[in-house]
């Protein structure tokens, strides 16, 4: 079995607990004392959207922390896309409760910067500040250069992190997808790269000036990592994300299907190779899904009609493992840095007694109607990925139980016995 504890520079990681202690505690980890199992700290998704309040026919946090739990997470934080959204102490205090009554991992909500999420009047972000883990508009960029200033200098003052997206509405166009070949090709309004690099430009420079802790959601194209090279290199005080499928698709891949549309889209290919080589090197800090569910009929009505968003908490490891790992392209320690040590460094988000068991030799096709989730829609389906979370714990406690997993081990470790 391969083991990976934490490392010993981390103060906020706990390592894993001692195997063999909590083999006694469970029938399942018994079985798994053999070569082809693998046991993970807990991994830790800064980007989430589990809809509720206000649109649990798309997520609950009970379904979404299911998904959760089943791809190897015990530690997730919502973005405040909410109904209503949590924008003052009274609203993040509603989502709060639904977190402290339905959760099985550890949820950490997200702030809004501005009220209710329409980028004209900041939040109440000192009035949340000890109850969010960050501030953002996800979903929007806040077009306002002077009123993103003001939002950066509070949260400076707050301790809190600013992490943004990153988006020009006036570049966007109403686009829905890539501004390339394909939707030349097809018909399609396409979103220019520049709409999310020219505002992020922007963010950095503010972000110097103020001196705040930014943090780049869902990184897309290769200009945007350029920035962020530099920004880094100049000291200021930025970390970024991307998400599996920016690694494993793009736009010359494109199908006139809504599990094929997000927001930022697909990009070239140019920029999911340069993606993929800011991940190998150190420059993107981790991999966060930007899970966000839809109900079926909002997914089902093309790339031009389709709500923006596809789930991934259940693909997500399998997807990096598969196409990242086994190629050769980034070792096993550097996913544990994208999934577990980065994120809960540059968040404040503790480990404690929180790891997964994966069996990394099982392969199969995806499978969207045996998600956890409530949604469905994923440019994954189909896709043969290496890699099954078998069992997860947070907190000492089983949140996650593979049956199905423990009656096939049980059967090959009688045969086995069988045999010799």
């Amino acid at each position: 079995m391969l083991v990976f504890d934490a490392p010993k520079t981390t103060e906020l990681c706990g390592a894993i607990p001692n195997p063999p202690t909590v083999f006694d505690e469970n029938p399942l980890l018994e079985l798994l004392n053999s070569d082809g199992f693998s046991i993970f700290p807990g991994f830790c998704d800064v980007h989430v959207h589990f809809r509720e309040p206000g649109f649990s026919y798309k997520e609950t946090i009970s379904s979404g922390c299911q998904a959760a739990t089943r791809g190897g997470f015990t530690a997730v934080a919502t973005m405040p896309n909410l109904d209503p959204v949590p924008d003052s102490v009274e609203n993040i205090g509603l989502a709060q409760a639904v977190i402290d009554r339905d959760s099985s991992i550890a949820v950490f909500p997200y702030g809004s910067i501005t009220e209710a999420e329409k980028g004209e009047q900041l939040a109440d972000l000192k009035g949340m500040a000890s109850r969010v883990i960050a501030f953002s508009d996800d979903g929007m960029g806040v077009q306002s250069r002077e009123l993103m200033r003001e939002a950066m200098v509070l949260a400076k003052e707050v301790g809190k992190i600013i992490a943004v997206h990153c988006e020009d509405e006036k570049l966007k166009d109403d686009g829905y997808i890539n501004d390339g070949e394909y939707a030349r090709e097809h018909g399609h309004r396409g979103i220019p790269a520049e709409s999310e690099w020219r505002e992020l430009e922007r963010d950095l420079e503010l972000a110097k000036d103020t001196g705040v802790a930014l943090h780049i959601c869902h990184v897309s194209c290769r200009e945007s990592i350029e920035l962020i090279r530099v920004a880094k290199i100049d000291g200021i005080d930025v970390s970024c994300e991307t998400a599996p499928h920016y690694l494993v698709f793009d736009d010359a891949m494109l199908e006139e299907d809504g599990r094929f549309k997000m927001n930022p889209p697909l990009r070239a290919q140019a920029d999911r190779l340069a993606m993929i080589e800011a991940v190998a090197d150190g420059t993107v800090d981790m991999i966060a899904t930007d899970h966000a569910p839809h109900s079926e009929s909002e997914k089902s009505r093309g790339l031009a009609g389709s709500a923006f968003g596809i789930v991934g908490l259940e693909t997500s490891f399998p997807a990096i493992y598969t196409y990242l790992v086994q190629t050769g392209i980034i070792s096993l320690e550097r996913v544990m840095e994208l999934f577990v040590y980065r994120p809960r460094e540059r968040f404040g988000i503790a480990l404690g007694n929180d790891f997964s068991i994966w069996n990394l030799e099982d392969t199969a096709p995806v499978r969207p109607s045996e998600f956890l989730s409530k949604g469905r829609a994923t440019p994954f389906a189909g896709r043969i990925l290496s890699g099954r979370c078998l069992l997860t714990v947070h907190n000492g406690k089983t949140v996650y139980l593979d049956e199905k997993a423990l009656q096939e081990t049980k059967a090959r470790t009688c045969k086995s016995e069988r045999t010799h």
